[in-house]
């Protein structure tokens, strides 16, 4: 079964990650481009991440997590 439902009994992804990422950035108030240039990180990459094709490292996500002005465990909860 995909994991596209957030399902806590199943396995988190990079596409999970990609999904909390987005949804964070959209209730901020962010387009992709506007994120992207608020965080510093290119566009395309954050493309990448959302969609679960880049696995960011661990200084990319606090990078993403500043910008959000969002605790990092935010990213990783299948539940929010």
């Amino acid at each position: 079964m995909a994991h596209g439902s957030m399902d806590p009994n199943e396995p988190f992804t990079p596409r999970d990650f990609g999904r909390n990422l987005r949804r964070l950035r959209k209730a901020r108030g962010y387009s992709q481009e506007g994120f992207a240039l608020a965080s510093g990180i290119d566009r395309s990459y954050v493309g990448g991440v959302e969609r679960g094709d880049r696995n960011p490292s661990l200084k990319m996500i606090l990078d993403i997590a500043i910008a959000l002005e969002a605790d990092p465990r935010d990213l990783f909860d299948p539940m929010r």
